[in-house]
């Protein structure tokens, strides 16, 4: 009987493993429609937040670290655990957080669940070094930000490392009796703590990082891959669950790697690109907060910048770090809210749109185009005088043009194989203006 019954389970689970869809072998269309609403949202905002936000880029008098701190300053693990008993952010507010993004005109959060230092920033069953069980605090954030996102309509993703120096499996550099184990590490805590994630908190995106470190092969990306689009089959991933990324440019090295888009880091693609990508950046120096870091970008170059983006069909995710005691640094705030002032004018360029093959011309002009093709955007940032002239795309005959902002018709004549277009005495907003154009056929 018994003989029988492992015959029976046995049986059961090779049917299983056979019936295991292969996500890695999803069709274009398919692709294009999962991923059709975070190609849209074109705009999204990162937040790096953990322990690190404690010493905040200093240790022992020196500067250097940031969310790398406890590597940067080779911190025992036994000491870099007691940040934890001072991690405390009593000024924390979810809403406030997801309203700060809502109002910059981001449409999706990614935030760190655990970054390399491995502390889990909710309440994990897997593992007491978590917000819940070793800091005073007590609260688990995920929860509180996945809620708010969601009463929002704010998508809500995860950044996850798939290296781990807290984890004596995870990381050769430990000195421990044993012999570390990555695979057992990989089964029997980074899964687990994954398909956490997933049950409790739903997240639309998981976001990996730390892909780099040696253990870790392309083989054991696409297992991942697979596991987590079993347990949730809409899940967007990135790129970084497998060893493709090309450095900081990004993008896969090599085809039919593991995850759907590319990440190029603190800095964008050159030109656009027909794979899905997403460029990651920085309101300053740093992700995660550093108290010494004051060299703030400029509401401009961050709308320069998501226009660049947006332009060469690909997505912005911005950073910001907030503080130990759970504030996103007031500069961070300005500068999204005058993103989000942009947006409220200029929206119809950035969301749902797709790039042109010519989708700029010279330094000042950009293009974007609605995803039907009834509506092509020439955003500007520069103008001569009273009028602005265009040769690289050209409108309808007969057709109207508008400036994003204002309801009355523009005039606009044809001029030296391509048109201008006069514009009002007064522009609505500033940084950078929208004409609204339907295309010649």
């Amino acid at each position: 009987m018994k003989k029988i019954c492992l015959f029976i389970a046995g049986l059961l689970l090779s049917c299983s493993v056979f019936a295991q869809k292969n996500y890695l072998e999803e069709s274009t269309s398919a692709k294009k429609q999962r991923l059709q609403w975070w190609q849209d949202a074109r705009f999204g905002m990162f937040i790096h937040w953990g322990l690190y936000a404690v010493p905040a880029g200093e240790y022992n008098g020196k500067d250097g670290g940031a969310e790398w701190i406890m590597d940067t300053h080779k911190i025992p693990t036994s000491e870099y655990e007691k940040y934890a008993a001072q991690f405390n952010p009593q000024k924390f507010n979810a809403k406030e957080w997801v309203n700060i993004a809502k109002g910059a005109g981001a449409k999706y959060i990614v935030f760190t669940s655990k970054h390399h230092d491995g502390f889990s920033m909710w309440d994990s069953k897997i593992t007491n070094y978590d917000i819940m069980d070793a800091t005073p605090f007590k609260r688990d954030v995920i929860k509180e930000l996945a809620d708010a996102c969601k009463a929002a309509g704010i998508e809500f993703g995860l950044y996850h490392s798939i290296m781990d120096w807290h984890q004596p499996d995870a990381n050769p550099k430990q000195k421990t009796e044993q012999k570390p184990d990555f695979s057992k590490y990989r089964e029997e805590y980074l899964k687990p703590q994954l398909a956490e994630l997933i049950k409790k908190y739903d997240p639309a995106i998981l976001w990996f990082d730390g892909e780099w470190t040696p253990e870790w092969t392309e083989e054991q990306g696409k297992d991942l891959y697979n596991y987590l689009r079993t347990l949730k089959p809409s899940l967007i991933i990135n790129n970084r669950i497998g060893k493709a990324r090309n450095s900081m440019a990004g993008m896969n090295k090599y085809e039919n790697a593991a995850g759907d888009f590319g990440t190029p880091e603190q800095e964008i693609l050159k030109s656009n690109s027909k794979d899905y990508w997403e460029s990651c950046m920085t309101i300053n120096n740093n992700w995660g907060f550093v108290k010494n870091d004051h060299n703030w970008k400029s509401a401009e170059k961050l709308i320069d910048n998501l226009i660049d983006v947006a332009a060469k069909g690909g997505n912005y995710l911005l950073n910001v770090g907030p503080d130990a005691q759970g504030e996103i640094p007031e500069p961070s705030v300005e500068r999204l809210a005058e993103m989000g002032k942009w947006l409220d004018i200029n929206k119809q360029a950035i969301y749902g749109t797709k790039s042109l093959t010519n989708y700029k011309e010279g330094d000042n002009i950009r293009f974007t185009q609605s995803t039907d093709g009834k509506i092509t955007y020439a955003i500007f940032d520069k103008h001569s005088g009273d009028e602005i002239k265009i040769s690289s795309i050209h409108p309808k005959a007969g057709s109207k043009i508008y400036l994003l902002g204002i309801d009355k018709p523009l005039t606009w004549t044809k001029s030296n194989g391509g048109f201008t277009v006069k514009l009002p005495a007064e522009l609505p907003g500033k940084y950078a203006w929208v004409l609204k154009i339907q295309p010649a056929a």
